[in-house]
């Protein structure tokens, strides 16, 4: 587990998965600049003042209210763009370690996954902001409830290149002890401000291998059941 976090961690920082991340934070800007000018003028415009004075500070009030909720928004929009990435990139994965690639998955699974991924991501920084209001023990909380779903997510995505749904459910109860500790590493991104954004990449690179690790040790059981 820990030489392939290692790995995940080194190929994240490699030309192609440099250039996944360029275009999810590029396509994450656009959105949030996009929410950010509607809001904006949508707030202005329902709100008629008498003074001019009272019209510009109401718009920095509003601007800076804005700037600090968008910025919870990073990561769950982030996660959700970068969910059009991920056969990408876990075809990236699978290229440079077995080099056997699973099949693409189907645009509309592919559209429901991102819509998990970001249905996950913002219930994770909930629970991150709730750490950060209430510290103690909502940190273990905090670990436990995101090891469990961001472990379930990734594991998934990777497991579904080359099982159908129910088989990757399947694999994910039979191996559900290490995927919760593999979710638990892909869970430390979620707690560092701008890390964060990584956190698809590296959960998409170190899943891929943790679903062929896993793979390979099915296969050598059913072998080695077969031969007795």
């Amino acid at each position: 587990m820990i030489s392939d976090a290692r790995a995940a961690l080194s190929q994240i920082f490699t030309p192609p998965f440099r250039r996944v991340l360029a275009k999810i934070l590029a396509l994450t800007l656009a959105v949030l600049v996009l929410v950010w000018v509607a809001l904006d003028r949508f707030i202005i415009g329902s709100i008629a003042v008498p003074y001019p004075w009272l019209a510009t500070m109401l718009s920095l009030l509003t601007g800076f209210g804005l700037f600090v909720g968008l910025a919870f928004l990073v990561a769950p929009i982030s996660s959700l763009v970068a969910g059009f990435f991920l056969d990408e990139m876990a075809e990236c994965v699978e290229a440079q370690t077995t080099g056997v690639r699973g099949r693409a998955l189907p645009a509309g699974q592919a559209v429901w996954l991102a819509t998990k991924f970001a249905g996950v991501s913002v219930l994770v920084n909930l629970v991150a902001l709730m750490v950060f209001l209430l510290p103690g023990v909502n940190i273990a909380v905090f670990f436990v409830a995101n090891g469990y779903l961001l472990g379930r997510e990734y594991f998934e995505l990777a497991a579904l290149r080359f099982h159908a749904l129910h088989d990757a459910h399947e694999m994910r109860r039979r191996h559900r002890l290490t995927i919760f500790l593999c979710g638990l590493l892909v869970a430390c991104f979620v707690v560092v401000p701008i890390v964060n954004l990584l956190t698809p990449l590296f959960g998409t690179a170190f899943m891929v291998r943790i679903h062929q690790r896993l793979s390979r040790a099915e296969a050598a059981r059913g072998l080695a059941q077969a031969g007795r």
